[in-house]
């Protein structure tokens, strides 16, 4: 039984620090006084210098790799300051998990496979956290593996609402770059203004993190081509995409996604490729590469998140945040 829930607080691990800044300046409120240090032997620590007994506490902490963090550090920071707080009493603990890693690792590929999405799902859970608050999970179903409440915010209204204002060259195709993202690519082209068509690429994986375009189906020549997806890493699947359909004459290529994972060589490929604008959420934060490289170009989901913890803190739905933003 949880104790009565008071204030809203919002306290930041290190793996977003600017968009937990921007998500508590939306609320009209302050990050919560609190350092996350590592010991010299690479120890996390976290202290946490105001009470937080009985407030409503939303943890933030993207689960990814940063330029000081590795993936695994993010969640272990993560786990800690849940577990900090849930011994400091606080009345509810909600971890805001902007980009879940490991959700790629939600099934048994092949025979002896872990499943580290469900993994993840259960020592958030055991850390003490009594809610999730995520957006765009790359395996939907990953709301499941979980046995305490998870929203799951999406990153299309504010994608659509972008490009519904930007002025093209032409007509329109929205492209999913693989089967599996067809779902999404349909919900972003009825979302846009007007009657816009789609078209499906084909792809094949002869290995890990590499992709073959096979064959586009659907008209794209003399169109201007969207490719749509929930996430970029290592680019490899969108510029061949790209290409292709340069190849088969679209007039331009534009790409967006929800989380700029960027790994490796990403930045290079998606510098060299025929893509002439590419849009992504700030849920994993890249603004020094938006400042270095004008081919890429950050949206802001603090506003959404905001919006939703206010609606979890005061019990509303947050089915009407799926078409703001």
């Amino acid at each position: 039984m949880l104790e009565q829930i008071n204030n809203i607080k919002i306290i930041a691990g290190n793996s977003n620090l600017e968009l937990s800044k921007d998500i508590a300046e939306s609320l009209n409120t302050s990050l919560v006084k609190s350092k996350v240090v590592n010991f010299s032997d690479g120890e996390i620590n976290v202290d946490i210098s105001e009470t937080i007994r009985g407030e409503d506490v939303f943890v933030v902490q993207s689960i990814c790799e940063t330029s000081e963090l590795t993936v695994n550090d993010s969640l272990m920071e993560l786990l800690i300051i849940i577990d900090a707080l849930k011994r400091a009493s606080a009345g509810r603990i909600t971890a805001v998990i902007p980009y879940y890693g490991y959700a790629r690792q939600d099934r048994k590929a092949k025979s002896r496979d872990p499943i580290t999405a469900k993994l993840v799902a259960d020592i958030v859970t055991i850390a003490g956290a009594n809610r999730v608050l995520t957006m765009d999970l790359h395996a939907p179903q990953i709301q499941g593996y979980f046995n305490i409440p998870v929203d799951h915010l999406l990153g299309l209204p504010i994608l659509t609402k972008y490009y519904d204002k930007k002025v093209f060259d032409g007509d329109l195709v929205i492209v999913s770059p693989d089967v599996g993202s067809v779902k999404r690519a349909r919900g972003f082209a009825e979302k846009l203004s007007g009657d816009v068509p789609m078209a499906i690429i084909d792809k094949r994986r002869p290995s890990q993190n590499v992709s073959e375009v096979m064959s586009v189906i659907g008209e794209v020549k003399g169109k201007v081509a969207i490719l749509v997806d929930d996430m970029i890493d290592t680019a490899g699947t969108i510029v061949n995409a790209a290409n292709k359909l340069m190849e088969l004459g679209t007039k331009e290529v534009y790409a967006c996604c929800t989380h700029g994972v960027f790994s490796g060589e990403a930045v290079d490929r998606i510098n060299k490729s025929p893509i002439k604008e590419l849009v992504f959420l700030n849920t994993i934060s890249k603004c020094k590469l938006c400042e270095e490289y004008s081919k890429f170009k950050m949206l802001s989901v603090a506003p959404i998140f905001a919006e939703a913890i206010k609606r979890i803190h005061h019990c509303k739905s947050l089915s009407p945040l799926f078409g703001k933003f």
